[in-house]
């Protein structure tokens, strides 16, 4: 069963398709995931889904309730993490979820109840008195997660949520992301341009310029590429590009302070390459 629905949705700033005409579906229980670049439309996307922003025309549905003709239903029925935080810093990760919990009407005899089983998941409840400025900013994420699931959404979207994050903590929010649907019941909406990242989803739609260039499961998309995508952070990336490209003439990319490449068979080829380049620069 869909949960969400988009039909033919434009958006247009300045005469210039933020959106160009996507439709879409999304089942409930399922991570959902909106691959592409900067400037793709991904943003832009949400903000519809989340009645942030009206389309210029097209429909969107969540839970069965009009986006542009039911806002208030809509916005019981999701929880959002942006890709900039928005915690207060200056308060604790217990008041800020409390603070929430407040803002969405959790009735007051399940509130403390419900602050402290959010904060309990995302393993955060021995610093429920700490100030949030004192968080690294994965536990920030992950506390921003468990604000966004409070007031029990059905859909819960997340706008880059490893954005600005190290290597391992990006691993580690997308291994406690993965675990959402079953335990809190609940369908997540996640945009990213990392192909990596998007291996969680069960499906995943490819946006360019504003289009869907592709759709499908991540096994799916990568026959259509070609290979698998992955990336390594080494201590001389300029060094270590020149060396994957002269010895296994692969194609690689610099983002980030990361090295991007696509090969074939990412878990025989990844071994190999750090063997070769390894004591150089890794």
């Amino acid at each position: 069963m869909s949960i969400i629905k988009v039909e033919n949705l434009i958006k247009k700033f300045n005469g210039i398709d933020a959106v160009n005409d996507i439709s879409f579906e999304v089942d409930e229980g399922t991570i959902f995931g909106f691959l592409g670049p900067n400037g793709a439309g991904k943003t832009t996307t949400i903000n519809i889904l989340c009645t942030l922003l009206s389309p210029t025309s097209g429909s969107a549905f969540i839970a069965g309730h009009d986006c542009m003709k039911e806002p208030s239903e809509v916005r019981k029925a999701i929880g959002i993490v942006f890709q900039d935080t928005t915690l207060d810093k200056d308060l604790t990760a217990y008041e800020n979820l409390i603070f929430h919990a407040y803002l969405y009407n959790v009735p007051k005899s399940r509130m403390r109840d419900r602050v402290d089983d959010a904060l309990k998941f995302v393993d955060l409840y021995e610093r429920k008195d700490d100030l949030v400025k004192k968080f690294s900013g994965g536990m920030k994420r992950r506390l921003e997660v468990a604000r966004g699931l409070i007031h029990r959404p059905r859909v819960l979207f997340l706008d880059e949520p490893t954005l600005g994050l190290d290597p391992q903590s990006r691993t580690n929010l997308w291994e406690f992301i993965a675990e959402l649907p079953e335990k809190h019941n609940v369908t997540i909406f996640m945009t990213t341009h990392y192909m990596e990242e998007a291996e969680v989803c069960g499906r995943i739609a490819i946006i360019d310029k504003g289009k869907i260039i592709a759709m499908g499961s991540p096994d799916e998309l990568k026959n259509i590429i070609g290979g698998d995508i992955v990336y390594i952070k080494t201590t001389d990336n300029s060094a270590a590009k020149k060396e994957i490209e002269r010895l296994f003439k692969l194609d690689v990319s610099e983002k980030e302070e990361e090295l991007y490449i696509t090969c074939t068979m990412g878990d025989t080829c990844i071994p190999e390459m750090i063997r070769m380049i390894g004591e150089k620069v890794i």
